[in-house]
């Protein structure tokens, strides 16, 4: 085997022992704080308390499930690997589509590249979604949880998964979704040994619960029981979140919401912008396509920003960057964005249309995700750290230099 491997001008070494490294949907520390306190995750408590290292880092923008899971895996952000979303408006087709066919992605995996170079690789994803994007080219292990009574060897490199995990198969909306992500992931460590595993779950219930409540802390409590065991068997485990979560309501509960194209249809008129809602996947009962990042797209260049500005009066919106702005700060690809970024405050969301939300299935008021307030989320690895020059603006695809490179065993 290699000693190393530079995958997207970043180096990693070969594992001296299997590397987990885990995308908790939605997770921000507030989650496991508070959990520990709770005593309802002892195993996490310890490493808070110096069994391990935890960083808080920044996720990339927008603060959405695809672009960070893919910045994990690749150690890049958006502007090398192309996927920007989880939903786009495809210029080479013409179509507002999903981001979730490997033809979007610009650039290699780590997991593909450890795989091609002869380690076992194994990915687990909650959502079917992901499972493409993140297992392109990769040899190994690689299914969703949604789609676990679908698996065939030829596809997703073993067969029988439900009778393995001993598991039913969970509903896509549900807890078990990710619980499935995680025994899973502790029956192959237990049997299969791979080298390198990848886990990512689902923020149903970061979308449903607040931190400290009951069902957050149960969550996080079914969490900490797989990631002790996963420690128990030896591995090195480097911790993450793709984004954190915001309540998005007011005090009545209702959702703070600004309907972007109904706004600019009233200012400039029917069809001649196109807003674009890069959170839109087919699973929107628990957010109803709401987040808090917008593309527009307009007929012609906004050269003096007026319309810019005048989005940005809008009571609820934080910034309004060009193509180019938004490009440059944001670390995204400029053909694959649109004329203006719209960002909205921690507070509220931006939807297109109010006629285009079905908000009907919202039992509990609104949490979402998609804005800065979303981007600080923990780097948490179960060891002590090769100490760094300087001060380290850490970022969640950090994970594998973090777990491959940097981690050591607690002395």
């Amino acid at each position: 085997m290699p000693t190393e491997l530079t995958v997207n001008g970043r180096t990693y070494r070969w594992m001296d022992r299997p590397l987990v490294v885990v995308c908790v949907d939605g997770c921000q520390s507030e989650y496991i704080t508070a959990a520990v306190a709770a005593g309802a995750a002892p195993y996490l408590g310890r490493l808070l308390e110096g069994a391990g290292t935890i960083f808080m880092a920044d996720c990339v923008m927008p603060s959405f499930t695809n672009p960070n899971n893919l910045s994990i895996v690749t150690g890049v952000p958006p502007s090398v690997h192309g996927i920007c979303g989880n939903y786009f408006f495809d210029p080479e087709r013409g179509e507002e589509v999903m981001m979730n066919d490997p033809r979007h992605l610009r650039a290699g995996t780590i997991l593909a590249a450890f795989s091609a170079a002869g380690a076992k690789v194994a990915v687990i994803t909650a959502k079917d979604k992901l499972r493409k994007l993140l297992g392109h080219q990769m040899k190994g292990i690689c299914f969703s949880s949604e789609c676990a009574d679908k698996v065939t060897l030829a596809e997703n490199g073993m067969v029988n998964v439900l009778e393995r995990v001993g598991m039913p198969l969970p509903s896509v909306y549900s807890a078990a979704l990710s619980e499935f992500v995680f025994v899973a992931g502790v029956k192959l460590m237990e049997r299969e040994r791979p080298d390198l595993m990848y886990l990512s779950t689902t923020d149903y219930i970061q979308h449903k619960a607040a931190p400290g409540t009951a069902q957050a802390n149960d969550f996080y409590a079914m969490m900490d029981r797989n990631l002790a065991r996963l420690d128990a068997l030896g591995a090195t485990i480097v911790l993450t979140a793709d984004h954190g979560m915001n309540a998005k309501h007011g005090d009545d509960g209702r959702p703070n919401v600004i309907y972007l194209q109904d706004t600019l249809d009233e200012w400039l008129g029917k069809e001649q912008t196109r807003v674009i809602l890069p959170i839109t996947d087919p699973y929107v009962v628990h957010h109803g396509a709401l987040g808090s990042f917008a593309l527009v797209y307009l007929p012609a260049p906004d050269v003096e920003g007026a319309l810019a500005r005048r989005i940005a009066a809008v009571p609820g919106i934080e910034t309004v960057l060009t193509r180019a702005q938004a490009a440059a700060q944001f670390e995204l690809p400029s053909d694959r964005i649109g004329d203006l970024v719209v960002v909205s405050q921690r507070d509220t969301v931006i939807g297109t249309s109010r006629s285009r939300h079905d908000l009907s299935g919202l039992d509990v008021p609104l949490r979402s995700h998609g804005g800065t307030s979303e981007q600080k989320v923990p780097l948490l690895v179960n060891r002590s750290v090769r100490k760094q020059p300087g001060l380290r603006h850490w970022r969640n695809f950090d994970a594998f230099d973090l777990g491959l490179n940097l981690a050591v065993p607690i002395s």
